[in-house]
């Protein structure tokens, strides 16, 4: 295997002008650079589970999947392989502006399966749809009436420690009940996008940190994205309370 000192790190910029940008049929921008371990076929079925109807918020952005994302000094540069030292000083994305553009580069080397990866890609999207768009007030009201019910868990730390704060008795806390609803708006569309391209367990999204948000509370929230945003042709949302023997 080459050593490090063999294989140049780029500038994220000079990657951006001279790798060649794709549109996914949805509109969704993006690009493959160096050894990233993913065929063509498979990165756009992961590009293409997002919806139109999100897609068409992602206007100005492009999403590089690249080996390694390291950002060194306020600079943002591209392995175009794997080494073990590069991998140690990766993170998972950084985004850079362009111009009037932003540009979303993903490592995929540092990902240990296909799960992990599309799931990167789409907590980018849910994160950038609600930048763009904001959260529907029929979310924000389902989200609350669980909150208020004290429907146990989240879906992810930031939803965890917001709602946590916006519902402590005595307090009227308005902006982390606001940031709340745009953490648990993003979680949802990231889960969904993902249960439109991999089969996978809910417990698969556990961590140590929080508890996992009840199976039927997430569902509904599932459900209500999907009546927003339907699947493009060729992917199916479903959901399996037991899977079969």
């Amino acid at each position: 295997m080459a050593g490090t000192a063999q294989i140049e790190l780029l500038p994220a910029q000079k990657v951006a002008q001279e790798v060649k940008v794709l549109q996914a049929p949805n509109t969704v921008c993006y690009a493959q650079y160096g050894d990233t371990h993913l065929t063509a076929q498979e990165l756009e079925r992961i590009v293409q589970a997002v919806p139109d109807s999100i897609a068409a918020a992602l206007q100005r952005r492009a999403y590089y999947f690249v080996p390694l994302t390291i950002s060194e000094n306020d600079e943002t540069l591209v392995a175009p392989e794997y080494t073990i030292d590069f991998s140690d000083r990766a993170i998972c994305h950084r985004n850079v502006q362009f111009g009037n553009s932003e540009c979303i580069f993903i490592s995929t080397r540092l990902m240990q399966d296909r799960f992990a990866l599309a799931f990167e890609f789409f907590i980018n999207v849910g994160h950038h749809f609600v930048e763009s768009v904001g959260v529907p007030q029929s979310f924000s009201d389902l989200a609350w009436s669980q909150a208020e019910a004290d429907v146990r868990g989240e879906t992810s730390q930031d939803a965890f420690e917001n709602r946590r704060k916006a519902t402590e008795r005595g307090r009227a806390d308005e902006k982390a009940k606001s940031t709340f609803f745009d953490a648990a708006f993003s979680d949802a569309i990231a889960i969904y996008l993902l249960s439109l391209s991999i089969d996978f367990d809910y417990a698969d999204l556990r961590e140590r940190e929080y508890p996992l948000l009840a199976a039927p509370a997430l569902a509904e929230r599932l459900r209500h994205i999907a009546s927003l945003f339907p699947p493009n042709a060729g992917y199916e949302f479903e959901i399996k309370y037991r899977r079969r023997g």
